[in-house]
C-alpha cells in the first residue's frame, strides 16, 4: 500500500455544522421555556400582590427585590484553613487581596476575575478578623492604608 494513507479528517465540516446548529435548536428551545417560565412566575408574583392589598398590606412591594442567591465556593472552614496556611508560608505580612489572589490561584479560579477576587477579598476579611480578636493574626496599616495581615508568632 505504498503511497496510499487513510485520511483522519473529513472534506467538509458537516458532521459539525449539523452538531453546531442542533446545539443552536436546543439554546433557542430552553431560552423559549425559560421566557414562558419567567411569564409564570410574573403572573404568580401579580397574584400575590393583589392578594396581599386586598388583606390591607400597605406597603411599597416595587421594593422588595429577589434574594440573591450565594455562591457556596469553599465548604465549612475550608477558606479559613487556606489563609491560616498562606500565612504560615508568607515571607511578608500580606494585603486581604494578596491572599485571596493567592487562594484563588490554590483553587485553580480566575484570579483575574475581578468580581470574584472582590468577593474573595470580603471573605477574606471576614474569615481573618475573628482570627484577630482571638490574637492568632495581627493587622497594620501600610504607608496606603491598606490592612496587611501576619500570623502571630507564639513563643512556647
Amino acid at each position: 500500500m505504498a503511497g496510499s494513507y487513510h485520511r483522519t479528517r473529513a472534506d467538509n465540516y458537516e458532521h459539525s455544522i449539523f452538531a453546531l446548529l442542533a446545539k443552536r435548536q436546543d439554546l433557542l428551545t430552553e431560552a423559549k421555556r425559560l421566557r414562558e417560565r419567567t411569564d409564570e412566575i410574573g403572573s404568580d408574583v401579580e397574584a400575590l400582590d393583589r392578594t396581599l392589598k386586598m388583606l390591607g398590606y400597605e406597603g411599597n412591594l416595587g421594593l422588595m427585590k429577589p434574594r440573591r442567591l450565594r455562591h457556596a465556593v469553599f465548604y465549612r472552614s475550608e477558606l479559613l484553613k487556606a489563609v491560616l496556611d498562606l500565612m504560615r508560608e508568607a515571607k511578608r505580612p500580606m494585603t486581604g487581596r494578596e491572599i485571596a489572589t493567592a487562594v484563588a490561584e490554590m483553587q485553580g479560579n480566575n484570579s483575574g476575575d475581578k468580581r470574584y477576587l472582590a468577593d474573595l477579598t470580603k471573605r477574606v476579611g471576614k474569615a481573618i478578623k475573628p482570627l484577630r480578636d482571638a490574637g492568632t493574626v495581627a493587622s497594620a496599616a501600610d504607608q496606603h492604608g491598606n490592612t496587611l495581615w501576619r500570623l502571630v508568632q507564639r513563643g512556647y
